[in-house]
């Protein structure tokens, strides 16, 4: 059975809407984020930003280095999760079958959906119709077979476009991509897949699977699958996720506390952003992994994204296993509930 996936990315969404309330800001480089007197962060930088070099998680003191005219906007998170919530709306004049990863993303199944004859492009572009129709913002979107296709396609063509990976061209899209572009291949797996004089996607398809797990474990078959375009994870809703987490690999390993905390806050903000409005949290957690590879989590009840808790819980992490650290991660968990019935695919167009 076909699927037709929709990765829907809104353009450089905080910044974006800075512009748009704020007329003096109209062809400047402009960036959301923290001080760069407080050792604040960026969030998200528009493209006039983006030309020297301005990124979200820099620090805001090194990017207005990089670009001494830029504006640094204080975030006003009240007004964005607004933004985000009209943006939901219009998704669901399309499909039930919504995963949000953030404010300003999210997956959408329209495998059953019959709007627009039921032709996943031209949903995607009715709905980036009306999200500009609705809050005067654009957005890019992919769409393909499977969540992993439409999230990279939807890069294709930004700002304000659509990229489409039809069934049967998977392997043809997929072939010349960087393996950076595989979701969940971080600096570690591409340092030893270049190491293999593996760069590509069309290369990583000539690994045998059995070298591949001697190689990376586990990891080796999500490779060697994606590599072939195969990716069956379904979209889930809202009720339907039981977790959310982000985690970043440090360059090199982290012993001192003082940075142990400024990497959790950042991972704070990212965590942020990726919830949205989303209330309904159980727990929270932290993740490490030291330098001998050892995972080591801690968790709690929370009503909310607690930070006193989350560094309360790394201090505990830390006391408990001193060693250095290369992975510092935290998550939320949801309440479990009744999965939802979803109704019968349709045998139709893409």
């Amino acid at each position: 059975m076909i699927r037709k996936i929709i990765h829907i990315d809104m353009d450089c969404f905080y910044a974006a809407i800075e512009q748009r309330d704020d007329s003096h800001l109209t062809d400047m480089p402009v960036a959301v984020g923290g001080s760069p007197d407080n050792r604040g962060v960026i969030a998200t930088a528009n493209y006039e930003a983006r030309k020297f070099g301005v990124h979200s998680a820099m620090p805001s003191g090194y990017a207005r280095q990089l670009c001494p005219q830029l504006i640094i906007v204080k975030p006003e998170m009240k007004k964005y999760k607004a933004e985000s919530k009209k943006i939901r709306e219009v998704f669901r004049n399309y499909t039930d079958l919504i995963e949000p990863l953030s404010l300003d993303e999210a997956y959408l199944d329209t495998t059953d959906s019959v709007q627009c004859y039921g032709s996943a492009t031209w949903v995607a572009q009715s709905i980036c119709k009306d999200i500009f129709e609705t809050t005067g913002l654009t957005a890019s979107a992919g769409v393909s077979t499977s969540k992993f296709l439409a999230k990279i396609s939807s890069d294709w063509n930004k700002p304000n476009g659509i990229k489409v990976v039809a069934p049967g061209e998977e392997i043809a899209f997929i072939d010349p991509l960087s393996v950076k572009k595989l979701h969940g291949v971080g600096k570690v797996t591409s340092a030893k897949l270049e190491a293999m004089d593996v760069f590509t996607c069309k290369e990583l398809r000539q690994i045998e699977l059995v070298v591949l797990l001697k190689k990376f474990g586990k990891t080796g078959k999500y490779l060697y699958d994606l590599s072939r375009a195969i990716d069956d994870r379904k979209v889930c809703s809202d009720s339907q996720r039981k977790s959310v987490s982000v985690e970043t690999t440090f360059d090199q390993d982290i012993i001192e506390w003082h940075e142990c905390e400024a990497e959790l806050l950042n991972l704070v903000s990212s965590l942020s952003r990726r919830l949205g409005s989303v209330e309904n949290i159980r727990k929270v957690y932290v993740k490490v992994k030291l330098s001998n590879f050892a995972v080591h989590t801690a968790e709690s009840i929370s009503i909310g994204l607690d930070i006193k808790l989350l560094i309360a819980l790394l201090k505990r992490l830390r006391k408990q296993y001193p060693q250095a650290i290369r992975l510092l991660g935290i998550g939320v968990r949801f309440p479990e509930e009744r999965k939802s019935t979803v109704a019968k695919q349709l045998d139709i167009p893409f």
